[in-house]
């Protein structure tokens, strides 16, 4: 060979090598290496299976294929959760649907960007099995003098527990205990330190399978839903400021086409298979039976299969906050769908 051969040789091999260099195998499949976006955090309000888009999306890798890296933080609950985004210390978070205009009031403005349900699945109430056999506490109105426990002031739960007792006629007199997390709730209701407690599905279905728990409230299903709601209402959602969505856009949208790949995931397997890809790292404070049976039910009745807030759940939400339970309805007025709700990405990665 002589030495101009030699060249040449080195010379294809070295641009064989630069057009191979972002390409690797996965699987035995050729995949081509994406655009790195960088590092985000990603905050969820709580540890529950309403999550589980989340919990796919970072188990199954949806995030890094869209060239971001996304650490995740269990934030504990919505209130933190929405201090964390609105001090930059998280870009992404995922709690109820009501913290974009409850941001955007306090002067952040933010946005949905991503919805997981169509209905409030922290919205149920449960009391002592022993109090319900015996007759004390059998309706929302029996709740009359008694204490029921909530997340923080001002939460979720917390709003939707003063909402029930509302429409229940009784909010005068029931006085709404915040107690902190999930477990910690149950845990309170369990020991008899508060009647009821609002809940969650799967601390629901934990208390009804430890066999001291029952349902006087129970929002899967749809004739107490309709009753008390009258349709669709957001009730997790995964929000950003607005100000990233202007600035990093192509961010938000590796984000969210992740999450809805997650979705997809979600439709298209059985209870079952979500469970074995997300329970041990995520859910395992829970009774594995708890989840699967919970997951099955919101498969059903609850996850949004496109993923897409509408306008008129929004203001059925909206509506629960006004009337000064959470906001006056002067300030309601100031956070329409088009300001607080962005669903382009979500109808770009589904490409609609």
């Amino acid at each position: 060979m002589t030495r101009s051969s030699d060249f040449t040789t080195r010379r294809r091999v070295l641009a064989a090598a630069s057009a191979f260099a972002g390409i690797s195998l996965l699987n035995g499949r050729v995949v081509f290496a994406q655009p790195k976006l960088g590092k985000v955090v990603y905050g969820q309000g709580s540890i529950d299976p309403f999550f589980a888009a989340g919990y796919v999306a970072l188990k199954k890798g949806f995030f890094g294929e869209g060239g971001l890296e996304v650490e995740y933080l269990n934030s504990q609950s919505g209130p933190r959760t929405n201090q964390l985004l609105a001090a930059g210390q998280i870009v992404f978070g995922a709690t109820a649907a009501t913290a974009a205009p409850a941001l955007t009031i306090a002067g952040k403005p933010a946005a949905l960007v991503f919805g997981f349900d169509r209905k409030l699945t922290y919205a149920n109430v449960i009391v002592r099995r022993e109090d319900f056999e015996s007759g004390k506490i059998k309706s929302m109105k029996d709740l009359a003098g008694k204490r029921v426990g909530a997340t923080q002031p001002q939460s979720s739960t917390w709003l939707m527990a003063l909402y029930l007792m509302q429409k229940a006629g009784v909010a005068d007199k029931v006085d709404i205990r915040p107690l902190g997390d999930l477990a910690t709730m149950l845990g309170a209701l369990k020991t008899g330190s508060v009647a009821a407690s609002m809940a969650t599905m799967s601390m629901m279905e934990q208390a009804r399978q430890e066999g001291w728990g029952v349902p006087i409230f129970d929002a899967t299903t749809e004739a107490s839903w309709n009753e008390f709601m009258g349709g669709d209402v957001p009730g997790i959602a995964a929000l950003t400021l607005q100000d990233t969505i202007q600035k990093r856009p192509e961010v938000v949208q590796a984000f969210v086409t992740a999450m809805v790949k997650a979705q997809d995931f979600i439709t298209a397997n059985s209870a079952a298979a979500i469970t074995d890809v997300i329970y041990d790292d995520y859910l395992s404070a829970f009774p594995r039976a708890a989840i699967e049976k919970t997951l099955g039910v919101y498969k059903e009745t609850v996850f949004l299969k496109d993923n897409i807030i509408t306008e008129d759940a929004y203001n059925r939400m909206t509506a629960i906050m006004g009337d000064g339970r959470q906001f006056s309805n002067e300030e309601i007025k100031t956070v329409p769908y088009a300001k607080c709700v962005n669903m382009s990405f979500v109808r770009k990665a589904r490409g609609l």
